[in-house]
């Protein structure tokens, strides 16, 4: 799994999926100021490495959760790649809604998803794990078990890891904050004071200025 994340991560970077920039922070949706950007939809764009994430995860799914009987994505940057898993493992395939349409039949989760069903969910990124965890909620609350989740990328923040483990969710993604870290100072796209700069935002993304 080791030479999985550093594979993952080095093409991340490649395409710019993933990017940093230590000297010139980026802003969060969340209003958090940060030095690393990640943007797994950019990989849909180059179809050798949006096959590798596809089968990567669903070999993912077939080894570590073998009684799945349905995949469900989060909305918005997990649907085409859940869709493309889905098809892979020949299952049936849903996405969950950030909130209920506010028209029509107002769907949280669109698809058919049968109540009962053991579920993998997938997503694009985990940062905090707050919207993944609520798509774990709506899925429990539409009858449907929530065997695990899966993802492209995590931050790994400490956070993250106790509220999954707060709401029982066993989480595996692709590559991490680590391997990223690690392949962007082998090819030296981050100096040895960026890594210093981005320990210090690691400590505490919420309160970091970049300052």
């Amino acid at each position: 799994m080791e030479q999985v994340k550093q594979l993952i991560a080095q093409k991340l970077i490649e395409v710019q999926a993933v990017r940093l920039q230590p000297d010139k922070p980026f802003t969060w949706a969340s209003g958090w100021k940060s030095p690393i950007y990640c943007d797994n939809r950019k990989t849909l764009s180059y179809p050798q490495l949006r096959s590798l994430i596809k089968l990567e995860l669903a070999r993912v799914i077939a080894e570590q959760f073998p009684e799945a009987e349905a995949i469900a994505g989060v909305a918005t940057g997990a649907i085409a790649q859940g869709a493309l898993v889905a098809d892979a493992l020949s299952l049936p395939f849903s996405y969950i809604r950030s909130a209920p349409k506010d028209h029509g039949m107002e769907n949280l989760i669109e698809g058919d998803l049968k109540p009962g069903s053991r579920v993998v969910i997938v997503e694009d990124l985990i940062s905090t794990g707050g919207s993944s965890l609520k798509a774990v909620e709506a899925v429990r609350k539409h009858g449907a078990q929530v065997l695990g989740m899966v993802a492209i990328y995590t931050h790994g923040f400490p956070d993250a890891v106790r509220n999954f483990e707060a709401a029982d969710v066993r989480l595996i993604t692709l590559s991490d904050y680590d391997a990223v870290l690690a392949e962007a100072v082998r090819t030296n796209y981050i100096s040895k004071d960026d890594e210093q700069v981005l320990a210090q935002w690691r400590k505490s993304p919420s309160t970091w200025t970049g300052k």
